[in-house]
């Protein structure tokens, strides 16, 4: 049973990947809320992440890394600089993405090539690094941030479902591989979220997408983070495998 008193994210080494803007500081901001100890990487956004870091610094333990999810040298460097500090990583949350949208037959090679090896490559990339760590300490928590988009599909997001449906699979197959050592792997599927990444999508079909969401809203990205923790908590220790659908309802007629 677990200590009521404890959600169980105190003091334990939470990885976020993607943290200096939109759903990504919402992940960083609820983990310092439950006074975790906080490590998020950024790739660009060098003064999102610094500013988040300031803001937090009276909360929690938080620090910033610079990281390209996409090299794989990169990661492996920033998970030894953590595990040399804190000498385990408790919670993975693989949150980084782009996306690249357009038609397919007009798309360039370039787009596809980077949404593939920044949303798949970054999951692959992080998990291969980090769950051999957990296995050793006894257990993790590994949640990789997908979306509707990956079971729906999306026009003029061929490159972007394919990598989201891809996150899916290999969240399922690593739960089977890694139940038995204590490692759950989860993810989690926003719909549409209020953030800077969504708001050419927003713009251009906001008014028809809202009539299509039951709920009749576009979620803020600390909703998508409340599951997050959720699934990071003892409480959540029975669940893995599982793709936690967060759209408002969005999906429950599939796309029309």
């Amino acid at each position: 049973m677990t200590d009521p008193k404890n959600n169980g994210l105190e003091n334990k080494i939470v990885l976020i990947t993607g943290g200096s803007r939109g759903i990504g500081a919402a992940l960083v901001r609820r983990f310092a809320k439950e006074k975790a100890k906080v490590y998020f990487t950024f790739c660009q956004s060098k003064e999102d992440a610094v500013t988040l870091v300031k803001s937090l610094e009276k909360q929690a333990q938080v620090r910033c890394v610079p990281c390209d999810v996409r090299k794989k040298e990169e990661v492996g460097r920033t998970v030894e600089q953590i595990l040399e500090k804190e000498e385990r990583i408790d919670v993975l949350v693989n949150n980084a993405g782009v996306l690249r949208d357009g038609l397919f037959l007009a798309g360039q090679d370039e787009d596809w090539d980077e949404v593939m090896d920044t949303n798949v490559g970054g999951v692959y990339n992080f998990c291969k690094a980090v769950a051999g760590q957990m296995i050793m300490q006894g257990g993790g928590k590994i949640i990789n941030i997908s979306s509707v988009i990956g079971e729906l599909g999306g026009f003029g997001q061929a490159n972007y479902a394919a990598s989201k449906g891809a996150i899916n699979a290999l969240t399922k197959s690593l739960a089977s591989e890694f139940a038995a050592k204590g490692v759950t792997v989860n993810a989690v599927a926003p719909g549409m979220v209020n953030t800077n990444m969504s708001d050419a999508a927003r713009s251009a079909f906001g008014d028809r997408i809202k009539e299509k969401i039951p709920l009749g809203y576009f979620a803020e990205p600390e909703e998508i983070a409340s599951v997050v923790a959720f699934l990071a908590t003892e409480e959540a220790r029975y669940i893995t495998g599982q793709i936690i659908t967060v759209d408002g309802g969005l999906s429950l007629l599939g796309r029309k």
